[in-house]
């Protein structure tokens, strides 16, 4: 459900507060263009945190010139910024120069565009994935194991599926990359069967979802 509000065009237009406009035109100062990128990325990255690394804010201070508080609101800024204009997930110009007054620097505006335009897939995956808030299959593997199986009437051999799954626990901090741990899971043929089953269902709704 969050992809396909993704693939819709801007239902509205909204201008962000005055405020945040004006720590925006901090980047004006930006000695390149490679800076402003930079720094976009990082705001996107901690666009819903309140509180950045001192790092982070070290580091677009000293790029700017700037002090650190005056490089924490221009985060901000620029994370609301770039989570309205992702959000909204429009793909064309004119739509996102709507996000800014009039009176918003010319140059400094349409590099903004250009580089939203540009990181608007990585951060709107980006945007989607940070939204699992459940455990992630990150590789499996399986093999065909041959159980066993005796008791006072009968003796057989019955051949057992090993599923191996490599588990990615969700992410607590940004920056921080989860633990993994596996996941052995033994299924008999019926059971087997079974799931194939409904992973074929599920593959098929998905597709259906992905062509609306």
């Amino acid at each position: 459900m969050e992809t396909c509000s993704f693939m819709h065009t801007f239902m509205f237009i909204q201008i962000l507060p005055i405020h945040l406009h004006i720590w925006l035109q901090l980047l004006k100062i930006a000695s390149s263009k490679d800076v402003v990128v930079r720094i976009c990325n990082e705001a996107f990255l901690y666009r819903d945190r309140r509180h950045f690394p001192d790092t982070v804010e070290k580091s677009v201070s000293q790029a700017l010139k700037i002090q650190t508080n005056e490089a924490k609101q221009l985060l901000l800024a620029l994370g609301t910024l770039l989570k309205s204009a992702v959000f909204q997930g429009s793909k064309d110009p004119v739509d996102l120069v709507k996000l800014f007054p009039d009176d918003f620097h010319k140059n400094l505006r349409d590099l903004l565009c250009k580089t939203v335009l540009e990181n608007l897939a990585k951060w709107r995956e980006q945007a989607i994935n940070n939204q699992v808030s459940l455990p992630r299959l990150v590789d499996f593997d399986w093999r065909v194991d041959i159980k066993t199986a005796s008791d006072s009437v009968a003796r057989m051999s019955v051949p057992t599926c090993i599923l191996q799954l490599q588990i990615q626990q969700s992410p607590s901090e940004v920056g921080i990359v989860p633990d993994m741990s596996d996941v052995n899971v033994e299924l008999s043929k019926e059971t087997l069967d079974t799931m194939l089953d409904g992973l074929t269902k599920i593959r098929d709704q998905l597709s259906s979802v992905a062509k609306r």
